[in-house]
């Protein structure tokens, strides 16, 4: 095991002039303990390395710097292979052993979603380093022949547990046989768990290990927040928790593809410039997202940990578990996304009762109890969209960005008082958003069953839902219309994706219930809720709405 020196510095590592110039361009003086280990060995020595170091170390220019030593310029074929598990950061990797090329070098990058005739014809210009993802490595090396192994002197390995985490030890095998026995060859990893350690005794004989021990777990300047909700009450979480920031951009995490599409959905449809990104969605557009999200066109990137692997942005100023991880280790990369280069940065989960036992996890391996946070109250959230108004509205005065409607202004201030005018324009432009009804009722996880009736109030199951672009605000509306007079003390409101929950007084119920019993007498839109839904599932039986489609 090397014995690392914080304070060497690059000139100390043996590297050439050009390469020091190249390095000193870049701003960079102090290599990481990962580069002082590994540049060395990689310049001069002639075993295989494993570095083992976590993510955000430095690994690229550990082995991209002493490759670009060691390469022949003039030599036409592959000298370097380079396995990465994802296309993003495959991508990275490229762009970042060019960064120190000053004299430049051919890099080829091969991954699905890619142009396959683009990357045929940039192998037959004879690239020195291909960069690549196992399954599109694979297609070109074994079933189309395009790519010839058979002369390269390095083969790297990196982010190897993330590779075989994704299912690639077939094709990583497969790869590395059809290349020589006299290479050299460079493995990193996060950690080591058993299956690269089967790799490691197959295709690493006598190697050098450099492994940098753990700094701590987290950021200082990352603030932890765990928000404990239900699990269907996360959506008009994260809202809230969007809602009450002046300027948030953040990276949203989801479990899935699926609930990355819908969380996105839901978000666009409330008025967010978010996009999504998974594995699932075409390369040239997850490419085109990362720009966008990049320069701030979008501010709300919704996305799985693997899509998200190789995003590289210093000012994010939120990370949100949208839901918890399936590891801790998953946890501290995704938060150490934001609070970089000295600024600070929120972390934030939603945890619901199923993943208590994770952030007991997550808590052992950061060495420190997370906050547990009460979500901003509705009040909280009226009154601060009403101040970011006022706040936005003086800042596009004094920027005269409302010239253009100067004219209109006049016209429409002939209507009335001004302050009547206003108000109108406000009502037109906002609706409801400025009013309590406008908003989900949200429980603490753990809390009693949600369809449960509080004293003198009876809870219904109502047949309409999000789908039929139902809010709080429509459905009091809505009831109001149908029974012809207002209601009394309103309790809590659900808006669910099929169907709804409202608590009324015991006299409102009896006349709701009535009115829409007499409207259709065998499948009536309104009922009253059921007391239990059967094992917890939220709606079960619809609260007694059974059969058929919705009405």
């Amino acid at each position: 095991m090397e014995n690392i020196e914080n304070r060497v510095k690059f000139s100390d590592l043996g590297l050439s002039e050009k390469m020091l110039a190249a390095i000193t361009k870049k701003g960079y003086e102090y290599p990481s303990p990962v580069q002082a280990g590994v540049i060395p060995l990689l310049l001069n020595g002639d075993k295989d390395i494993i570095g083992q170091a976590q993510t955000g170390t430095g690994k690229t220019a550990s082995f991209g710097i002493p490759l670009l030593e060691r390469l022949d310029k003039n030599a036409k074929g592959v000298q370097a292979m380079i396995l990465a598990p994802t296309r993003e950061l495959a991508i990275q990797v490229a762009e970042e052993i060019k960064s120190f090329a000053l004299d430049g070098v051919n890099i080829q990058l091969l991954y699905g979603g890619q142009n396959v005739r683009d990357e045929l014809q940039g192998l037959k210009r004879g690239p020195q380093i291909v960069v690549g993802t196992p399954g599109r490595v694979k297609d070109h090396l074994i079933k189309r022949r395009s790519l010839n192994l058979d002369n390269i002197n390095y083969f790297i390995l990196d982010e190897a547990d993330e590779m075989l985490n994704i299912g690639f030890k077939e094709e990583i095998e497969e790869i590395m046989e059809h290349t020589p026995k006299q290479k050299k060859v460079l493995l990193f990893s996060a950690t080591m768990p058993r299956s690269i350690q089967d790799i490691v005794h197959k295709y690493i004989k006598d190697h050098d290990t450099v492994t940098i021990k753990r700094e701590e777990k987290t950021n200082k300047n990352i603030t932890q927040t765990c928000y404990k909700v239900n699990e269907g009450d996360k959506f008009e979480a994260l809202c809230r928790v969007i809602e009450v920031e002046f300027d948030f951009y953040g990276i949203i995490f989801c479990r899935t593809k699926a609930s990355v599409d819908e969380v996105a959905s839901q978000l666009m449809n409330r008025g967010y410039k978010v996009e999504g990104i998974h594995g699932d969605i075409d390369q040239s557009m997850r490419e085109k997202t990362l720009a966008r999200f990049k320069n701030k066109s979008i501010s709300i990137l919704v996305a799985t940990d693997v899509a998200a692997r190789g995003i590289d942005v210093n000012n994010l100023t939120h990370v949100v578990n949208y839901a918890l991880p399936d590891n801790a280790e998953t946890y501290t990369h995704r938060i150490g996304r934001t609070g970089r280069a000295g600024n600070k940065g929120e972390a934030i989960s939603f945890v619901s009762r199923r993943d208590s036992r994770m952030l007991m996890y997550i808590e052992r391996l950061i060495k420190q109890k997370i906050e547990v946070a009460k979500l901003p109250k509705v009040e909280q959230v009226i009154e601060f969209k009403k101040k970011r108004l006022v706040t936005n509205t003086q800042e596009l005065i004094a920027a005269n960005g409302g010239e253009k409607y100067i004219e209109l202004a006049d016209e429409l201030l002939k209507l009335d008082d001004a302050q009547k005018v206003l108000a109108a324009i406000l009502k037109e432009s906002y609706g409801n958003e400025f009013c309590k009804t406008h908003y989900n009722m949200i429980s603490e996880a753990g809390s009693p069953a949600r369809n449960e009736s509080i004293s003198g109030q009876k809870r219904l199951f109502v047949a309409k839902g999000k789908l039929d672009n139902l809010s709080p605000g429509t459905l009091i509306q809505f009831i109001e219309r149908e029974v012809g007079s207002k209601l009394g003390d309103i309790g809590q409101i659900e808006i669910l994706r099929e169907f709804s929950f409202i608590n009324v007084t015991d006299d409102d119920a009896e006349l709701i219930l009535a009115v829409f019993k007499q409207k259709n007498t065998k499948k009536p839109l309104i009922v009253e809720a059921k007391q239990k839904d059967g094992g917890g599932s939220r709606g079960g039986s619809r609260g007694g709405y059974r059969g058929g489609s919705r009405d």
